[in-house]
């Protein structure tokens, strides 16, 4: 049986109502419940959280699927805040998240970030943009094809392997504002689930059937 955290980084600000992120949220905690395989728990930055509590999800959680649209290139404040909270929380062996940034002072030059302790954990990442794929794969285009996760993301990633955590997937879904295909989104998403955590169908399923 396989523990999964599930964030929605997404919250309320000017203009946004995440009803992509929500719906990608709801997508994979409808997966996850559909069988006896998982244990599920969640958080949804909107709704708050206790810094403690979350501290205990991140050591409990075999994968974390982190869900979130990018607001000026990187992250919702409030899910920066929460993960500035929480990682900051976890320090220690005591908290079990990371110890120090690894180094040892006989050779600073070395070894920097390999003080986490989540090894043998890994993640999700899923981000939603209002900019088209060419605006990363295309020459001349804004971000001169540089991916996203060797990009704007690639702090976020950092974050993670810091931890000690292995990145599974990234997902990203382009253009959501203007051009997307919402429906072929998350069906695409949804056979990413299937694929990589196949379920089983439980007794209450088979007598349904």
């Amino acid at each position: 049986m396989q523990n999964i955290l599930i964030i929605n980084g997404w919250h309320s600000f000017a203009a946004s109502q995440g009803r992509f992120n929500k719906s990608l949220f709801d997508l994979t905690q409808a997966h996850f419940e559909s069988t006896d395989d998982y244990l599920v728990r969640t958080t949804e930055i909107e709704k708050g959280y206790n810094v403690e509590e979350e501290v205990t999800k991140y050591l409990w959680a075999d994968t974390i699927i982190y869900h979130t649209p990018i607001w000026w290139f990187y992250l919702p404040f409030k899910f920066k805040q929460y993960l500035d909270e929480v990682l900051t929380a976890g320090y220690g062996e005591d908290k079990g998240m990371w110890i120090s940034d690894g180094r040892n002072q006989k050779n600073p030059e070395i070894n920097y970030g390999t003080g986490g302790l989540l090894h043998g954990k890994n993640y999700v990442l899923t981000t939603s943009w209002n900019a088209p794929e060419g605006a990363f794969s295309l020459p001349d285009e804004f971000f001169k094809e540089i991916s996203v996760d060797n990009g704007p993301m690639s702090g976020f990633h950092g974050m993670n392997r810091y931890l000690g955590l292995e990145l599974l997937k990234s997902l990203k879904f382009y253009d959501v504002e203007k051009n997307a295909d919402i429906k072929a989104q998350l069906r695409s998403y949804k056979e990413f689930l299937n694929k990589k955590f196949k379920v089983r169908l439980t007794s209450l399923d088979y007598e349904a059937h």
